[in-house]
């Protein structure tokens, strides 16, 4: 699951709740994090009570596992993978002319970060069962979902063959299959987001990428009833604009967008309610409002080792 949207709009937030949700359901979860900056600060980690987030996976409460995507790592295990041993993968990384080529392009670091990704939704129990089987990746902005749909094409046109181009196609094969990956756009319920997620719904489907929802972040309380809301108008027709003419306006754009997002995405569309939390405490209340929808999903057939 590959939750996207504009800077501001909660996604970062809705990621982490996915996950506790989901986990709460009683499915292992990854929640990972996919940073342009891996050295900064991971507001993401935060949210779920983990103290040193990097790129080994820690765990993070029942049934949730988190992680830092890293570059480097996904670097590391591409060598070791493709050398015959591994302290010649080590060698080769301890190599600073190496380490500068493999930082020197934008797309070499996105096939680290996608190869680490790839690396972690391979592991299995002896059973043969997925260790992650539903993995949460929060992605840093709303063009990184289409880079990563994008940047396979680009190697594979450079290097079709060779592990880099096994590694890219099936990259690229796990992000196009709607079996196994889904996207979750989120933005909020005023006219210029909705149209902006609308735009990148337009633009994902042009790259293969499969949506699954959208959610409708920080949805005003509507207290009114049709027949109320008839009423006021009545109201405010006889007697003129008051204190609360703001938040009626608010109402009907959100009304107005909700009603964009549903003809515009022809998947299911959430929406939640503006909380006064912040932190761990908006995770953990926007879980328990998602578990319903998630279960209502699954019912209609869940997507396995989903990134």
């Amino acid at each position: 699951m590959l939750v996207s949207g504009k800077g501001g709009v909660g996604k970062t937030t809705l990621s982490a709740a996915l996950a506790v949700a989901a986990a709460r359901a009683g499915r292992p979860v990854l929640l990972a994090e996919l940073s342009p900056d891996e050295g900064g600060p991971s507001t993401l980690s935060g949210l779920v009570g983990v103290k040193e987030a990097g790129p080994r996976v820690v765990p993070a409460g029942p049934n949730l596992s988190f992680v830092r995507l890293s570059a480097q790592e996904g670097h590391r295990l591409f060598l070791e993978e493709t050398l015959p041993v591994k302290w010649l993968a080590e060698a080769a990384l301890r190599s600073r002319a190496l380490r500068r080529f493999l930082e020197a392009g934008p797309a070499l670091k996105e096939m680290g970060l996608m190869f680490q990704l790839l690396a972690l939704l391979r592991l299995t129990h002896p059973d043969g069962r997925r260790v992650h089987p539903l993995t949460v990746v929060d992605l840093p902005a709303t063009g990184h979902a289409l880079a990563l749909a994008t940047l396979p094409r680009s190697i594979l046109s450079l290097m079709p063959g060779g592990p880099v181009g096994r590694a890219v196609r099936e990259g690229l094969d796990l992000l196009q299959d709607p079996a196994r990956t889904g996207v979750v756009v989120t933005t909020l319920p005023e006219p210029l987001p909705v149209s902006e997620t609308l735009a990148l719904v337009g633009e994902l489907k042009d790259v293969g990428l499969p949506l699954s929802a959208a959610v409708l972040n920080r949805m005003p309380e509507d207290p009114f009833t049709p027949e109320s809301r008839a009423a006021l108008e009545r109201l405010l027709e006889t007697h003129g604009p008051h204190r609360g003419q703001r938040a009626l306006e608010r109402l009907e754009r959100a009304r107005l967008a909700r009603e964009r997002l549903a003809a515009g995405v022809g998947v299911p569309h959430w929406g939640l309610p503006e909380l006064a939390l912040t932190g761990m405490a908006l995770v953990e209340r926007l879980a328990e409002l998602l578990e319903s929808k998630l279960e209502g999903a699954a019912s209609r057939g869940g997507r396995e080792a989903t990134p």
